[in-house]
């Protein structure tokens, strides 16, 4: 496994050091500062080099190198993963922007945090929450002393995410379903690339040690619970979940069970490829007249979701040859106007109403040049913000609480659709 974890500045001066294994010793740091320091890969190259017969994974942050040092033959990806949360947990004690400076001032702590994440080159506990019960040098104050019992259980227990004894005058849940719609349409109109990226960000405030079932309308759970389906599931790919998740469950059965982590954090991660429903579509007419003097579009937007919603923060930006001189632009609602720095006549719409159709005309008059050039036609971007809407049809059918008090929680759910990739070729 990893032999070694050093942190360098960007001249490659070592500042901090642990050694886990004696396969390595700090003279590969010299190595590491002449092959890829001083010979400046970074940025340019794969952040793993092989020098030596030792591998050095590293990534960066500001000026600083966070190096992992190993002669066998291990999973990078599990190494990676390590040295971000590693930059996660100093970001927690020292500060979002911790420099050089703050990393020498605070050399017992970190220290402490190395001894505590790893051990013997393995990966230990990464948990903010845990290890600032027992080690709390830094900014972070616990917010209840524990035992002594309890914290051996937190530090060496399944659950090192959730402390015990928790505990709210009211117990919620509040659950965000966050959707990207990635879409690519060609100028005859036919779908090229047409996805739905999705997640579920809850926060909790629960008292105790809660297991919670959570249920999405997932087609292959709905096919099994009942033959007589009034609206089919909606088929999910590609689910990646916070490790609170019992993935033997989900395999199984397809159920998610869980016990939550305190406050905020993200369940889980999907994608949806088919049956997605686009919330805008766009036909535009583009139309260059001969001699290359002006260029002639026509655009109509339509809202494709309910007339009882409505998008916000509507931006469709309208490519334009880079020889433009003026644009005389008519539209139905919102403001456009062209923008000579981002060669488009960008649209804004702060309030979208739901099956409306809104129209652009624009009338560009071209500056004549000594070259004539073909217009590239880059593609139209659309940016939006659909809330109570998803493009996928994902919608959350329960969640259960369990918990030996009983207590009632109150749920609340809310969805939001934007626009991630969002292009129409013209």
């Amino acid at each position: 496994m990893i032999s070694m974890i050093m942190v360098l500045n960007q001249k490659g001066d070592i500042m901090i050091s642990r050694q886990y294994r004696d396969d390595v010793s700090r003279a590969a740091a010299d190595s590491f500062r002449l092959q890829v320091i001083a010979a400046k890969e970074t940025g340019t190259q794969a952040p793993v080099k092989r020098i030596e017969n030792c591998s050095f994974l590293y990534t960066r942050h500001l000026n600083m190198y966070f190096v992992a040092l190993t002669r066998s033959n291990v999973n990078p990806a599990l190494v990676f993963e390590y040295l971000f949360q590693k930059i996660r947990i100093l970001k927690a004690y020292l500060g979002e922007e911790f420099d050089e400076n703050s990393m020498r001032n605070n050399m017992t702590l970190i220290y402490e945090l190395m001894d505590e994440t790893m051990d013997f080159g393995y990966p230990q506990n990464c948990a903010v929450d845990v290890l600032r019960l027992y080690i709390n040098l830094g900014n972070i104050r616990p917010q209840d002393e524990p035992e002594p019992s309890q914290l051996t259980s937190q530090i060496t227990g399944a659950i090192d995410w959730r402390r015990e004894g928790i505990r709210y005058k009211k117990n919620e849940v509040y659950i965000d379903v966050l959707e990207s719609v990635n879409l690519l349409l060609s100028s005859t109109g036919q779908i090229l690339r047409n996805e739905v990226t999705g997640q579920v960000q809850m926060n909790t405030k629960l008292t105790g040690m809660p297991e919670c079932k959570f249920g999405l309308n997932d087609k292959l759970v709905i096919e099994k619970e009942s033959s007589n389906m009034r609206k089919p599931g909606v088929e999910i790919d590609d689910c990646t979940f916070h490790r609170c998740v019992r993935l033997g469950k989900f395999d199984a059965d397809r159920t998610i069970t869980f016990i939550p982590p305190d406050g905020e954090f993200e369940l889980m991660r999907y994608r949806v490829n088919d049956n997605i429903n686009l919330p805008f579509r766009i036909i535009p007419a583009v139309q260059e007249e001969q001699g290359n003097t002006r260029v002639s579009i026509n655009l109509k937007v339509i809202a494709n979701f309910s007339d009882k919603l409505f998008a916000t923060h509507v931006v469709i930006k309208v490519p334009v040859p880079t020889n433009t001189a003026k644009a005389k632009i008519k539209n139905s609602f919102g403001r456009a106007k062209y923008e000579p720095e981002q060669q488009a006549i960008i649209w804004r719409v702060k309030r979208f109403p739901g099956k409306a159709e809104c129209m652009l005309s624009a009338d560009v008059d071209l500056m004549p040049t000594s070259r004539a050039k073909a217009w590239s036609r880059p593609p139209i971007n659309v940016e939006f913000q659909v809330p109570m809407f998803t493009a996928s049809g994902v919608h959350v059918r329960f969640l259960r609480v369990y918990d030996k008090s009983g207590y009632h929680t109150n749920r609340w759910v809310r969805y939001i659709t934007k626009a991630g990739s969002y292009q129409i070729r013209i």
